[in-house]
């Protein structure tokens, strides 16, 4: 099977968003499988006058010529509960197209709108989404399954900090945020953690 990953990158109204966060992660995954000459994916993106769009862009290391971009209007998934959900041979260290281990585990949500999946006790990410919890700072766990863009860009602004959150820990909490590159950082829980999680 051909070693797919790709880019989300938020545009909105023509305007695309934090470019140099997915250009960095875009050339960390090329490095990693021994490719050291990467592209501008600036030079690929040509966006769309009007509107929200969640922009794809789909790369392999196996041929980096050949770069697909998709461009999808954006409507925001309502996420109200999270379905803690185990697994401790998840692995999703690089942005795939194969998403099919993330989507079993989506597909055991029962009541929620999306899964929190934990890892050796630990949390970690939902389907779609880095996390942070706030208890008079934000924290993001320390090993999430993807370290996103919007969680880095966080973190080196120096309104994230990162650390070990052991699933026993979440009624510490007092706010629950999701963090990727449409929502940025989307806080669906104001002191009323305990009704989140299922």
């Amino acid at each position: 099977m051909k070693n797919e990953f790709l880019e989300t990158i938020k545009i909105d109204g023509s305007k695309v968003y934090n470019l140099e966060y997915h250009q960095k992660r875009y050339m960390s995954v090329l490095k990693s499988f021994g490719v050291n000459d990467t592209k501008e994916l600036s030079e690929y993106i040509k966006p769309p006058k009007d509107g929200l769009y969640r922009c794809r862009l789909i790369y392999t290391p196996d041929d980096i010529e050949k770069i697909n971009v998709e461009y999808i209007e954006y409507k925001k998934r309502g996420i109200k509960k999270l379905k803690l959900i185990y697994d401790n041979d998840i692995s999703y260290s690089f942005k795939s197209t194969d998403r099919g281990a993330l989507n079993r585990l989506y597909d055991k949500r029962q009541d929620g709108d999306d899964i929190l999946i934990v890892k050796d006790n630990l949390l970690t990410d939902t389907s779609i989404a880095n996390i942070a919890f706030y208890d008079g700072v934000w924290k993001t766990p320390k090993t999430p399954l993807l370290k996103g863009t919007t969680r880095q860009r966080y973190l080196d602004e120096g309104k994230l900090l990162e650390e070990d959150i052991h699933v026993g820990d979440i009624k510490n909490y007092s706010k629950v945020a999701l963090l990727n590159a449409m929502v940025d950082f989307d806080i669906i829980s104001d002191n009323n953690i305990k009704d989140i999680f299922c």
